[in-house]
């Protein structure tokens, strides 16, 4: 087949996580890592959102997902967040599922126009996040930065919601330079995979601020699947209950960790512009 001379794309963000949503379903290009970080040098994104016709007959797209240096993400929420509020505008049922290399997610129109994702189960054995060694309990594992006797953090508990994640307790998130020690915290050797590195302060019994160093994105204004992380790293460690508000930089999000142990995540979407992308980006699909 031949690619078309301009692919169109979306530009949206959820609670300030900058989204491109871009629908293939019914056309024949693919994106790769190459094209990925073309794409983010003329539109930058946090993640990139890339609709597949579905799989399985009970979903309404496969979904691929990318960070703006080209790197496969498993799990976006707010982006999948963006992807749902693009379908139900185009007609979808206020609930259907997407397929991503995670899994099945389950999306849902929910009151006031917010969408809820299901992000799945969390994962918490130090081999499913994982970790470079084991870990008997992943609520509080020995890592720290800084001296020995007065590490600036240390300890933090780790969790996989789709991708690795780190959380630092802390009293402040401010206090300290995230973008300085992100990078080198993302690429720690505890972590083959690298991670996504949170800093958390828990503000009451269902509330917590949070920071974020996105692995392959850097510091970023939201994280869904960091929020998810860090609501049940705090209902695991008995800082706060199962159902929390997570205030980002960019905005809230409600993560209830549900009895039946999955996780929702709601919070709102916003549309900014559309455009175009040159065809000669993409690759044929194989």
């Amino acid at each position: 087949m031949v690619v078309s001379s301009s692919i169109p794309y979306v530009k949206m963000n959820g609670i300030g996580n900058e989204i491109v949503v871009l629908d293939l379903r019914s056309r024949p290009e693919t994106v790769t890592a190459e094209a990925a970080r073309a794409i983010g040098a003329r539109e930058p994104f946090d993640q990139l959102m890339v609709l597949y016709a579905p799989r399985r007959p009970d979903t309404l797209a496969f979904m691929r997902i990318f960070n703006i240096d080209g790197s496969e993400s498993f799990a976006c929420g707010n982006g999948t967040r963006c992807v749902g509020t693009r379908l139900f505008d185009a007609g979808a049922p206020s609930r259907f599922f997407l397929e991503s290399r995670a899994g099945l997610l389950r999306v849902e129109k929910a009151d006031a126009g917010l969408v809820t994702v299901d992000m799945g189960e969390p994962r918490f054995a130090w081999n499913d996040i994982p970790l470079a060694e084991p870990f008997a309990d992943t609520r509080a594992i020995e890592l720290q930065i800084g001296p020995i006797d007065a590490p600036i953090l240390h300890s933090p508990s780790v969790a996989n919601i789709g991708n690795p994640h780190a959380i630092f307790w802390v009293d402040d998130v401010e206090a300290y330079d995230l973008a300085a020690i992100g990078p080198m915290l993302e690429n720690h050797p505890i972590f083959p995979e690298r991670a996504n590195i949170s800093l958390a302060h828990v503000t009451a019994p269902d509330a917590l601020t949070l920071k974020v160093w996105e692995r392959g994105a850097g510091l970023t204004r939201a994280c869904g699947s960091a929020a998810c992380a860090a609501a049940v790293s705090a209902a695991r460690t008995r800082r706060t209950g199962r159902k929390v508000r997570v205030t980002l930089p960019g905005g809230d999000l409600v993560i209830d960790w549900t009895a039946e142990n999955r996780i929702l995540m709601t919070g709102a979407t916003e549309f900014e512009h559309d455009g175009l992308l040159p065809g000669a980006i993409f690759a044929p699909a194989a």
